[in-house]
């Protein structure tokens, strides 16, 4: 799933894939709410020959721009998003709707969302949406505080491993207005629709394992020791964990009956990602790898591995 329903007009560009449902969803809300952004997404760039709608874009056939703003998005409580290769991930997102008294945000055709992009709002390279619409709790007569979801199936291509890293976080709004995207008498001009971007997110990372081995077990005091492992992250291309390269790694260790590990050695991973040092026995403990994380992939420690000096 990549992008946006639509793009610019002027390219020509069509990347639909943005709104396909994850056939496990197919019969729930996702397929409506999905479709029904997907419709007037592309009515509107269609229309203004962008991919972000503003009311100085209206045009005939094309939706009108509704007195929505949003503001105080917060994504994943600030957390980085790491993403594995299989697992649905679902993103939680709060922000503030703010509405003109003419924006009738409880009826029940009216649907609003955040969503994330990869990229420039104006030309993003890739966008990820949610399930679901937002719910919305009236605070005032023109505000409300909202939850929704962003949701990630990685196992379905909605990322590639250049989406990894930065991300900006928007929130949609769409008034229906009593029009039914699938009738065949849908009129897009009665229908409203905002679109703002340019708020702060949490990078979208490559979800990191990390693995340690140290042999023999049990070792003489005063033997070398040889200390294996490999780091790794998701691929999000083939859906499989590959070696994580050239990346600086921790080997640490604590004694016995302690809970506080101490660095021994840092140590690069291999063009397979993998990791290989000694180090001298000198009392019973843990062994481990630990990785520092990148802007593109979290943070990880290996478990323990015990090891009796004899």
């Amino acid at each position: 799933m990549r992008i946006r329903a639509t793009v610019a007009a002027a390219t020509g560009a069509l990347a639909l894939s943005a709104f396909v449902v994850p056939a496990a969803h197919a019969a729930d809300s996702a397929s409506s709410y999905r479709a029904d952004v997907a419709k007037v997404l592309e009515a509107a760039h269609s229309a203004s020959g962008k991919t972000a709608f503003t009311a100085t874009t209206a045009a005939d056939d094309a939706p009108y721009a509704l007195n929505v703003t949003f503001s105080n998005i917060k994504v994943n409580s600030g957390k980085a998003i790491p993403v594995g290769t299989t697992n649905h991930v679902a993103v939680p997102v709060t922000y503030t709707l703010t509405h003109g008294t003419d924006v009738k945000i409880t009826a029940a055709d009216f649907q609003t969302g955040p969503y994330l992009y990869k990229g420039t709002f104006g030309d993003p390279d890739n966008e990820l949406f949610g399930d679901d619409p937002a719910k919305c709790t009236v605070t005032s007569t023109t505000t409300a505080s909202c939850k929704g979801n962003i949701d990630i199936y990685p196992a379905e291509g909605y990322l590639l491993n250049s989406d990894a890293g930065a991300w900006k976080a928007a929130g949609l709004a769409i008034a229906l207005n009593g029009q039914n995207p699938e009738s065949s008498s849908f009129d897009i001009t009665k229908v409203g629709i905002a679109d703002q971007g340019g708020f702060t997110s949490p990078n979208v990372q490559r979800y990191s394992k990390l693995t340690v081995n140290a042999s023999p077990e049990p070792v003489k005091k005063g033997k070398t020791l040889t200390v294996t492992g490999k780091l790794s992250r998701a691929n999000w291309e083939t859906n499989k964990y590959a070696g994580y390269t050239g990346q600086s790694v921790q080997l640490q260790f604590r004694k016995k009956n302690s809970t506080t590990y101490t660095t021994v050695k840092t140590v690069k991973t291999d063009g397979y990602g993998n990791l290989k040092t000694t180090t001298k026995a000198s009392v019973d403990g843990y062994y481990r790898y630990s990785f520092a994380g990148t802007s593109t992939t979290p943070a990880v420690k290996a478990a323990g591995d015990y090891v009796d000096v004899k």
